[in-house]
């Protein structure tokens, strides 16, 4: 029985219940291992190197390893924690984050929306994250275009879509050749997990992570997908 059950989760598109659990994906050239850290929070290791995403002083990273690339979306304190980002750091470590960023994280390698670079080996696609509607009082938004940094890694054949703090805007609906994409969702900042299903529909990424996802609900997410058998949806505790 515990053999049909493994079988059933490796090779059907169905949403993963092993929460807070690291998976491993394969690639072309090795293990990709992703860890769900907290809230926007994970890790990332790939041919002997460690990335972590948004390292936020309120996750558990008890164990974890430190880091030879930082990857940071955006200013807001959930996002950019200039404390956890030194507590990750070792000889080496480089950094990559937007403009605004980089005004407090000094030391961090700035890209621009649109811009590529290679980076610890690694290559790194800067693409837009941004709210068109939501902000916390009229005229003002949440994230404005422009700041802030989603980010396309492309590991071992594999291109890795993380996608920050944005509303389904079109440069995320028009993203092609996406295998892994960690999409956000929560109100008031981000999006509905309804209007995240719809963005997942239009550029159809082989796996996607819905995180960042504080107060939403996430059967909406997945029945919104189940029809779309070839979208797997994994769902990971990110608390």
């Amino acid at each position: 029985m515990k053999t049909i059950v493994l079988t059933f989760v490796l090779f059907f598109p169905v949403a993963n219940l092993l929460a807070g659990s690291t998976d491993s994906i394969r690639t072309a050239e090795g293990e990709l291992k992703i860890t769900p850290v907290t809230h926007g929070s994970l890790m990332l290791e790939f041919k002997g190197k460690v990335i972590h995403v948004d390292p936020w002083g309120r996750g558990d990273y008890t164990g974890l390893p430190q880091a030879d690339l930082i990857l940071i979306t955006d200013i807001h304190g959930d996002h950019m924690d200039p404390a956890q980002v030194q507590k990750l750091k070792k000889s080496g470590t480089q950094i990559v984050a937007p403009q605004a960023v980089a005004q407090t994280v000094t030391e961090a390698l700035v890209l621009h929306n649109g811009q590529k670079k290679v980076v610890a080996g690694l290559e790194i696609e800067a693409v837009p994250m941004y709210n068109h509607k939501r902000g916390p009082s009229p005229g003002k938004l949440y994230h404005d275009r422009g700041r802030g940094n989603g980010y396309v890694l492309t590991l071992g054949g594999k291109r890795v879509y993380i996608s920050g703090d944005t509303a389904c805007i079109p440069e995320m609906k028009s993203l092609t050749d996406i295998d892994i994409a960690f999409v956000t969702m929560n109100l008031p900042y981000t999006m509905p997990p309804e209007e995240a299903a719809e963005c997942v529909k239009a550029f159809k990424p082989r796996i996607v992570y819905p995180y960042h996802y504080r107060g939403s609900d996430l059967k909406i997410f997945t029945r919104a997908l189940e029809s779309h058998t070839d979208i797997d949806v994994r769902i990971k505790d990110w608390y």
